[in-house]
């Protein structure tokens, strides 16, 4: 399944808790448009998230974030590169 980092601007802090809150309807989006989030990084100032997502395509996971009110400001496709693939 191909991978995505989606980058995710928002105008103010995110607040970790309010995301617990509405993270089973976000998990019921993605399952229906077919995406997996994998795992995320939160910035220092938290008002942007580095997101690796598995999804069949970067129109997926527009749809899912649009179905869910996030912003999916840039998505790119990458390849995993790791330390054991040199060594």
């Amino acid at each position: 399944m191909p991978r995505f980092i989606i980058e995710r601007n928002f105008a103010e802090e995110l607040e970790l808790a309010a995301w617990e809150e509405g993270n089973d309807r976000i998990e019921r989006i993605n399952d229906e448009e077919g995406v997996k989030w994998i795992f995320s990084f939160l910035s220092a100032d938290k008002r942007k998230t580095y997101c690796l997502y598995e999804a069949s395509d970067a129109d997926a996971i527009r749809r899912a974030a649009a179905r869910a009110n996030i912003p999916a400001d840039v998505i790119t496709m990458v390849d995993e590169v790791n330390p054991a693939m040199f060594a």
